[in-house]
């Protein structure tokens, strides 16, 4: 049996824009009716929602049968939730709060065996196809993409650095921590904020890796797109229910 290829991997490594959607429920049943929406992309997240790796592999399991990828983003830089998330078979992790060439190193070597890193070995995971994958091992790194996350002004600092570390395949711009950091908590659309995000994403281009961003605003998303950014979020189930619920309840709402 053959080790499944990258499709997301693949896409932003070559230039190819992958627009996609951010999952903060946890649930399969919704995941698969995501799934078939026609994005390239569905970011799995367990940081900033109720999710782990038990909710996440059913997740993984619906949107299989389906033509989009997953991205998992771990609760944090942790080597035992991302062996987890590895071993349930993710192969795209998007890993939060990386602010050092240190703590990006540390995600390298969280995905990669011995001796090129420290993931366990286990051989009956969902990842190796419960054992039917020959030689995944070896393979495996071939397939995994890591995508880290750069959300603070020190972090900023070291994008160029982050950026030339071997094994970190694109950088994601975190606009909601980024803003606390630069002392705007919550205002995503400050000028300071903005303009972060908008050199952020430029120097990761002009450094050879592809940028990536979560944003609601579809003229920002655009904005993005042309200054580099490969792998766009431009929603989040949660946002998009509860919009669609408030505007229907208001609807109907007795003054």
């Amino acid at each position: 049996m053959n080790l499944p290829e990258n499709a997301f991997k693949r896409a932003i490594l070559s230039g190819r824009q992958q627009v996609g959607l951010w999952c903060m429920l946890p649930g399969s049943f919704v995941t698969e009716a995501l799934a078939g929406a026609g994005f390239d992309w569905l970011l799995l997240d367990t940081e900033h929602s109720p999710a782990d790796p038990l909710t996440v592999l059913p997740q993984l399991q619906a949107a299989a049968a389906y033509d989009v990828s997953t991205v998992v983003r771990p609760a944090s830089n942790d080597p035992v939730l991302i062996k987890r998330m590895l071993d349930s078979g993710a192969q795209s992790l998007l890993v939060p709060y990386v602010q050092t060439v240190a703590e990006a190193e540390a995600a390298v070597a969280a995905v990669r065996y011995p001796p090129d890193g420290i993931r366990g070995v286990a051989g009956l995971t969902r990842a190796s196809r419960f054992g039917r994958v020959q030689g995944y091992a070896q393979k495996a790194a071939e397939e995994i993409c890591l995508l880290v996350q750069v959300e603070t002004v020190q972090s900023l600092d070291a994008i160029e650095a982050i950026a030339a570390v071997d094994g970190v395949d694109g950088i994601f711009i975190g606009p909601g921590d980024l803003s606390a950091s630069l002392g705007h908590p919550g205002e995503l659309f400050h000028p300071e904020v903005v303009a972060a995000v908008e050199g952020a994403i430029s120097r990761v281009a002009a450094a050879g890796k592809p940028a990536g961003v979560l944003t609601y605003d579809i003229d920002f998303a655009r904005r993005c797109m042309d200054l580099g950014s490969l792998f766009t979020a431009v929603g989040a189930d949660l946002a998009i229910l509860m919009r669609g619920v408030d505007r229907l309840a208001g609807e109907f709402k007795t003054r």
